[in-house]
């Protein structure tokens, strides 16, 4: 699943959100030398490739923090042996797609690590997000395509009515997150990582305790620690969730009903993908948004073409500028009952009836309890606070030694596959390596239908850091329309844009709206990892027909000056 803090919810404050008794974990997904293929952060393993055998040994030659270039060594078999003052080199509170991407890391680089997990691995992206949420958008894509009498007549097929089994449908999900957990789980074990169970709770300094209710605490120490507790949904004030009528997108991904008309509070990423899996399944929609536009989070043009494919000729409505002040739950014969509000003036705007309503208004870090007041940190709006390097900040600015937090329970980029990239970075400094991730290069997408994809800047805030800085904007576009390939496939509505310096030819951001837009992405989002200047990546081959040539084309189409000497800008952390 992926960040949508979209502002869609009551004028009030979140109050604390108090910690369970288990942990939930960050979103958003071996052979000798691992590949780092990735799905929504996930290694390769959960898919059931083959780790490391027990038998392969890895050897390491890194530099120590402050100390002359040494040898670290380890048997996979033993994971390693942790040096004789602590219990693990590593270890790492949640078992999501952070942690698990941590973990896997540590062990290439001979660390003996542990990770503690309460709930279940995998987090909220594998059990709760982006892994079910993957399996219910890929029913409503065929059911939108089976239903489209247009788009099938387009390509000389006929189709009788398409219908769709309800708990066919869940089950898809549900078996889906169930493969993928049990990889994850499997994959860590062969690798040697010693799985903890129970709630981790920091004690102080490297030192950490665990346990289930109702059984003894136990307590173990590590040279370094990793707090990837993740997030979960966030329920603004005034909103009653029943977990049937009301409910977040814990519930939804269930599927344990399809509502005739169901209202979604907020228009982000997970509103969006939430709408296009009801409207396929039947039902009516009606977004709530405190913003005075859809989609605010995405590139305004972007965001205008998307309303116009996926939000208008679709059985949807909307009201922007206002909060959902007062959310009822159906009970006793009345339905769910939703008081409006104006954003700005808070005067009363409506009130609607509906079948039911689903809290899309972004997600809140999971760090209560975890006992950071026994190392003097307070967190900000429940964040983890941290410097560049995820290195965790006490209250009085000082960075706690040995200590980092990753993925949501930092609130640097909301995605599982930053939280992972986060993850790695961490490893890679305490195993001696300094490393800073650029956040500006981590793609995102939402996989509606067609897909929206984004790296990097929008035009608006490209602009505003010109003005700021000194240098001029350009943008380029190129439209799928004259993309073979998704001509081939009826499919040429989308729009991929690049937002450029003319100067030195540096890449500030490319957003896409079209067939494939996720995976597309991703030669832009490593363009900018890699400081690769447009007029080097115009020399890039792309196979013909293929949809890749929409890049290619987008970045032929671009206008660097010819004698352009400005080098492009170092990678930046945000």
């Amino acid at each position: 699943m992926h960040s949508s803090l979209s502002l869609s919810f009551s004028q009030a404050t979140a109050a604390a959100i108090p910690r369970p008794n288990f942990a939930v974990d960050s979103l958003v997904f071996a052979q000798s030398k691992p590949l780092n293929l990735r799905f929504c952060g996930l290694r390769r393993e959960a898919f059931g490739f083959s780790p490391l055998t027990k038998s392969s040994s890895l050897r390491v030659c890194l530099p120590a923090r402050g100390q002359a270039r040494g040898k670290i060594s380890a048997s996979v078999a033993d994971n390693g042996t942790a040096p004789k003052s602590f219990d693990y080199d590593l270890i790492i509170i949640g078992a999501g797609v952070g942690g698990h991407g941590a973990a896997l890391h540590a062990v290439e680089k001979g660390l003996k690590t542990a990770i503690i997990e309460g709930d279940v691995v995998g987090g909220t992206c594998v059990n709760r997000g982006c892994v079910p949420s993957k399996a219910l958008l890929a029913v409503s894509g065929k059911m939108r395509e089976l239903q489209s009498e247009h788009h099938m007549k387009a390509l000389g097929l006929q189709v009788s009515a398409a219908g769709y089994d309800r708990q066919g449908v869940a089950d898809h999900a549900n078996n889906l997150a169930s493969k993928i957990r049990s990889n994850l789980t499997n994959s860590m074990k062969a690798l040697g990582v010693d799985i903890l169970t129970g709630v981790g709770t920091i004690l102080g300094p490297q030192k950490v305790k665990y346990g289930k209710v109702g059984l003894p605490d136990k307590i173990v120490t590590a040279k370094d620690i990793i707090i990837a507790t993740g997030s979960v949904p966030f329920v603004p004030k005034g909103i009653e969730v029943d977990g049937k009528t009301v409910i977040t997108s814990d519930h939804a991904l269930k599927l344990e009903f399809v509502p005739d008309w169901i209202a979604i509070v907020g228009s982000g990423y997970i509103g969006l993908e939430f709408s296009d899996v009801y409207t396929a399944l039947g039902s009516e929609v009606t977004f709530i948004e405190a913003l005075d536009q859809l989609m605010p989070g995405f590139d305004p043009e972007i965001g205008k073409l998307a309303q116009r494919v996926l939000i208008n000729p679709r059985k949807i409505d909307y009201h922007t500028g206002v909060f959902a002040s007062k959310i009822t739950p159906a009970r006793d014969g009345k339905p769910v009952t939703i008081e409006l509000i104006d954003a700005k003036t808070k005067e009363h705007k409506d009130t609607l009836e509906v079948d039911a309503a689903l809290i899309a208004t972004g997600r809140a870090p999971f760090t209560n309890g975890l006992g950071l007041e026994n190392i003097n940190v307070v967190t900000q709006r429940g964040f983890v606070p941290v410097d560049e390097r995820m290195r965790v900040i006490d209250a009085n600015g000082n960075l706690v030694s040995h200590l980092y937090c990753i993925g949501d329970a930092n609130g640097k980029m909301m995605l599982a596959h930053a939280a992972s990239a986060q993850g790695i970075s961490v490893v890679e400094q305490v195993t001696g390596r300094d490393h800073v991730l650029n956040h500006l290069s981590i793609p995102a997408a939402c996989f509606t239908h067609p897909e929206i994809s984004m790296v990097g800047l929008t035009e608006p805030q490209a602009r505003e850091k010109a003005e700021m800085e000194g240098f001029e904007v350009s943008v380029a576009k190129t439209s799928f329309k004259a993309n073979t390939k998704a001509l081939a496939e009826n499919e040429g509505e989308g729009l991929a844009k690049l937002i450029y310096r003319p100067d030195n030819g540096e890449i500030l951001g490319v957003h896409i709206f079209g067939l494939h837009a996720a995976d597309l992405i991703h030669e832009a989002s490593n363009a900018i990892a890699l400081g690769t200047r447009i007029q080097d990546i115009k020399f890039a081959v792309h196979a013909h027909p293929t949809l890749s040539e929409v890049l290619d084309e987008l970045f032929k189409s671009a206008k660097v000056q010819a004698h352009a000497s400005t080098p492009v800008s170092e990678p930046v952390a945000v």
